[in-house]
């Protein structure tokens, strides 16, 4: 044990400020969550202020639970109150972030998350002890809808916009028409959001997860795109069709056991002038750039979900999502693909072009 006499104490009463903090900020993620679920944030955004008897009544729940929920939102600052009339007020800044599913900057689905990630802490625990993975399946289905919340607005805003134009060429490929696979697709976002933008083409999403596939060609019927984006279940090394223009991986590559396998297999399926887009998490392989809190939520992140679920396809690699761009160009030169651009970044993301 530490002698506390040799300690320096400011030092030490800073740092637990911190954790406090953080400690905070963990327990008011579940109210957060809360808050999206029944509708609390969309129920306040664009309506001024509201006392908390309006806004159950507006959102159809208990005052006295709605309430305390509020104490937590003013204590965030994620609501302002106004103790003259008692009223709560969702800033429209605020609103972009939490209430507005279509906005760039919505952010409920990390939140999401929260309740499939804290479930696993007793199968994660046993894995550090054996070494073990913990399995995509195994976790409950709000990781799946948080995941696919999460990417949601990042690929709506950028996708089409930015980052296929800086692939040189595609656009214009999938303008005239143009075969695309999207591996590794969970509910299918990526693929429909450039099945809306080229009617021309035909997407083509597969995952290894029946339940994503699922979902996905639900969306895809909803949208009225079941002709021109399928879905259906296949793994990263061995997904069917041949001669594809563009083949994508949206944040999901260091998830893969063996990501090799992947690249070679789409080595293969490529056209002799097709692109393969590789979309990783922007966070450095050196554990010194990740002391920041974008490097600090995707390697938690990683701990939870991406390193346990590469582990349990007990593949040649566990990756982890930060890995870096070193450790994936290697695997895809190793693979074939040997010509390796940075086309894009964002906070988020960088964009990869790979080709032979």
């Amino acid at each position: 044990m530490t002698d506390a006499g040799s300690l320096d104490q400011d030092r030490v009463a800073d740092f637990q400020r911190r954790v406090v903090v953080d400690s905070g900020a963990a327990k008011a993620g579940l109210s957060t969550s809360l808050g999206g679920r029944l509708g609390l944030y969309s129920a306040m955004a664009g309506a001024g202020p509201l006392t908390s008897a309006q806004l159950a009544e507006r959102s159809g729940l208990v005052e006295r639970y709605v309430r305390e929920w509020l104490a937590v939102q003013v204590a965030g600052e994620y609501v302002r109150y106004d103790p003259g009339g008692a009223t709560y007020e969702l800033p429209d800044e605020h609103a972009a972030v939490l209430a507005d599913a279509s906005s760039p900057t919505y952010a409920m689905g990390t939140f999401t998350m929260l309740k499939a990630l804290f479930a696993t802490e007793d199968a994660l625990a046993e894995a550090f002890r054996t070494g073990e993975g913990v399995g995509w399946a195994q976790h409950a289905p709000e990781l799946f809808e948080g995941v696919a919340a999460f990417f949601r607005p990042g690929y709506t805003a950028s996708l089409v916009q930015e980052w296929l134009p800086a692939l040189g060429g595609v656009v214009e490929k999938l303008e005239r028409g143009a075969s695309v696979a999207d591996i590794g697709c969970g509910h299918g976002y990526s693929a429909l959001l450039m099945a809306e933008a080229f009617p021309r083409s035909e997407f083509h999403g597969y995952d290894f997860h029946g339940p994503s596939i699922e979902a996905a060609r639900k969306l895809a019927a909803e949208r009225g795109l079941g002709g021109r984006a399928t879905f259906d279940v296949a793994a990263a090394g061995d997904f069917p069709g041949e001669r594809y223009d563009l083949i994508t991986f949206f944040d999901c590559l260091h998830d893969l056991g063996d990501p090799g396998a992947a690249l070679r297999r789409t080595e293969r399926a490529l056209a002799d002038d097709g692109t393969c887009m590789i979309v990783e998490p922007n966070v450095s392989g050196n554990v010194e750039d990740t002391i920041n809190p974008v490097g600090r939520s995707f390697a938690a992140t990683s701990v939870a979900v991406c390193l346990p679920a590469a582990l349990a396809q007990k593949g040649p690699h566990a990756l982890g999502n930060h890995a870096g761009e070193d450790a994936m160009r290697a695997i895809a030169a190793e693979s074939g693909l040997r010509t390796w651009t940075l086309a894009a970044e964002t906070v988020s993301n960088r964009i990869y072009a790979a080709r032979r």
